[in-house]
Formats: structure tokens, sequence, C-alpha cells
């Protein structure tokens, strides 16, 4: 496995630290449309794939309610089209959505991908894994070596969540898998997104031909995904600061631009961007998406295509109804680490995050649903959009 420690692909669209939300939000928090009707509850349920994903993590209750503050696992895996599914092994994104007692707001909090992280021993039933130091979304790959179809799912969510809730002290109540590469179809239901570009966007992967006029890459690509150098001849697309309407292939496009964005931002403005633009298009769905007969039964379909949840013992119509009252603006997002990159060389690792000392209070405030709190004492912490 030291594939894993070294190794970094090609970067795929990161749709995962938004797009994953989104569907938990759709499930899980889309009350305020469909709560009222049995019918259309059932239907919003029923499209998604359950499963045991977190297996003994979760203390075992015998009545288990939706009452007090609970915190999911959000996990996003790097999937790409024609993929072997039992090939599935890298989590691409981890967000914490914490859910407050009152039952009236929702915090996203993402977790590195690199962030540096003792991943526990653990067992799959295929090939043990005894333990180590390595960046948090290896846990799911050593969780899931050996293992193919759900079997990979179960075993890599699970060592995952084991890996935060020894990171946090956080021992989640429900978690999802999502696949990020499925949601565009989510953005084709509803055909156009609008949002507020907060700086010009260079797109590295989409441009015009300047002799022909056909679109073509204005960027030549490293096989890490960052940039080697501009093509002459080819006009890149740059989303101007200021209201835009993005369709979808230009929000696919959107929402991976990392390399050109101002001051060297790179990961945490693409973070932002994204966090910008998952409260849009929540805000579109519950505005128009989830009230249009013509649109919800596409929206349902391309949503349950994409997510498998542990529901963590609780109906999903229970999880539905207690989130009834949130809507886009209740939508909390928080950067770790103030959006600033605090990271060390590891030996055999490489260059990892390092979670900082008020990060880790952070995390300390979701264990004790103090998160208001947090966002009093630390405003900046909050991504604005």
């Amino acid at each position: 496995m030291k594939g894993i420690r070294r190794h970094r692909t090609a970067r795929s669209p990161r749709w995962a630290r938004w797009c994953l939300v989104l569907g938990a939000l759709l499930v899980l928090g889309s009350g305020t449309a469909v709560a009222g009707t049995r019918v259309l509850l059932g239907s919003a349920t029923k499209t998604v794939t359950k499963r045991n994903l977190l297996g003994t993590i979760r203390p075992q209750v015998k009545h288990v309610t939706i009452k007090g503050a609970k915190t999911i696992i959000l996990a996003g895996l790097d999937t790409r089209p024609r993929q072997d599914p039992s090939q599935l092994t890298r989590s691409d994104s981890i967000i914490l959505l914490h859910i407050p007692a009152s039952h009236d707001a929702a915090y996203l909090i993402s977790l590195p991908r690199d962030t540096l992280v003792r991943i526990p021993r653990f067992d799959n039933g295929k090939v043990p894994y005894a333990g180590g130091e390595n960046k948090i979304n290896a846990a799911f790959a050593y969780g899931s070596r050996g293992l193919t179809g759900d079997a990979a799912l179960t075993g890599g969510f699970t060592l995952l969540a084991k890996t935060v809730q020894q990171l946090t002290g956080i021992t989640p109540d429900a978690g999802a898998i999502i696949d990020f590469q499925g949601f565009r179809h989510v953005v084709d239901v509803l055909g156009k997104v609008c949002m507020y570009v907060d700086e010009d966007t260079t797109s590295i992967h989409i441009g015009t031909d300047d002799r022909t006029g056909k679109r073509a890459a204005p960027y030549k690509i490293n096989p890490d995904g960052t940039v080697n150098h501009r093509i002459r001849g080819v006009t890149p697309n740059i989303y101007r600061k200021g209201d835009h309407c993005f369709t979808p292939a230009e929000a696919l496009d959107f929402v991976r631009q990392r390399d050109l964005l101002a001051n060297g931002d790179y990961d945490y403005g693409r973070q932002r961007h994204q966090q910008q633009f998952l409260k849009a298009v929540v805000k579109n769905i519950v505005d128009s998406g989830l009230t249009s007969p013509t649109k919800l039964p596409g929206l349902l379909k391309a949503l349950g295509k994409t997510m498998t949840v542990d529901d963590g013992g609780i109906p999903l119509q229970d999880w539905v109804f207690a989130m009834r009252s949130v809507r886009p603006d209740d939508l909390v997002t928080i950067k770790t680490n103030n959006g600033t990159f605090n990271s060390r060389t590891v030996p055999g690792v490489g260059s990892a995050e390092i979670l900082s000392d008020t990060s880790r209070e952070l995390m300390k405030a979701v264990k004790n649903d103090r998160v208001d709190e947090f966002v009093l004492a630390h405003p900046t912490w909050v991504t604005k959009s």
C-alpha cells in the first residue's frame, strides 16, 4: 500500500466537498417540501441505498431516537466514469455535518483530505491493517483492501469513521457515502444554478480555440492535476466576479478550479467556492426543484443513485421531519485551520496538513454541541457566501 502514501492520481472534479452535503441535506433536511406529504416523503427516502457503514463503532442502543444533537460523517469517493466500482478505494472528501439539539441549523466542517492522523488497526476479514500514521484519506483505502462491492464500502467507511472518532473524539450518529461523479445529474435536472462569484476565476480545463471557435483545453496539465503551461491560441473560460448563472457544464468546471485563484488560494479557495455553490444549489432546489412536479421525480432519482446511507437506526423519515425547519440560510460552513495551510513533511507520508489547536477546539465543540459558541468566538472561521 505504499502507493496510497506517495502516489497522487490526476485531480478529478471536486464536487465532493459540497455535493455530498447537498445529498445529505436533500435526504435529511428537505422537510419543508416533503414532510407534509407521505407519498413524496416515501419517494424521497426509498430511492436511497441503505447499508450498515459504521459497523460496531456506534454504541448499541435498543431504542434510538432523533432527539438531541447529531453528527453525521459524509464521505465522497474519488470515482471516475467507467471505473469498476470495486476499485473505489480513496475518500476524496470528508465532512462532519453537525445538527444541534435544537434542530434549527446545520454546521459543515471539512476535514482536509491530507490531514495527518493515526489510523487504527483494523481487520476487514480479508486484508488486515496493522495501523499507522498517514493522511486521513488513506483510511478508506486500508479498510477496503481486498474487498469488492458493498463489502468494500462498509470496510472502507468503518475504518474511516474509526479514524475520525480517534482524531476528534466524536462518535458519529449516522454516515453517508456519495458518488459525486453521478451528482452532475442533479444540476442537469435543475438546468442552471445562479450565484455571486466572489473573484475572477480562470478555468484551466475549458477554453475556446481562437482559430476554430471550438472548445479546447487552455492549459497543459501535469499527471498530478497541476498546471504545466498555457496552450497558445486557446482562450480559457473566465467566470467574472459578480452574479453568474451556471449551466451544468460550467458548474462542474467552476468548482474544480484551484490553481489560478488569487493569492495562491488553492484548496481552501476552491473549498470556499464549493461551499458557496452548495448553498446556491440547495436554495435553488428548495425554491423550485422540490416544489416542481416536473423536476422532483428526476431530482429524487438522481439523488438516489449517488448515495449510500447508514441512518444510525433512525428512519430517514424521522431525519427529514426533525430538520424540516432548516433552510439554506441556516447552513453554516466552517473552515478548519481558518482556511490557511498548516503543513509539514512527514517521512513516508509526504506533505500533510496538521490540525491546529484551535481546529481541535472546534472538534471538541462539535462533540459537546457548542459549535454556536465556537462560531461567536471565531467569526472569521465561517465561510462567507
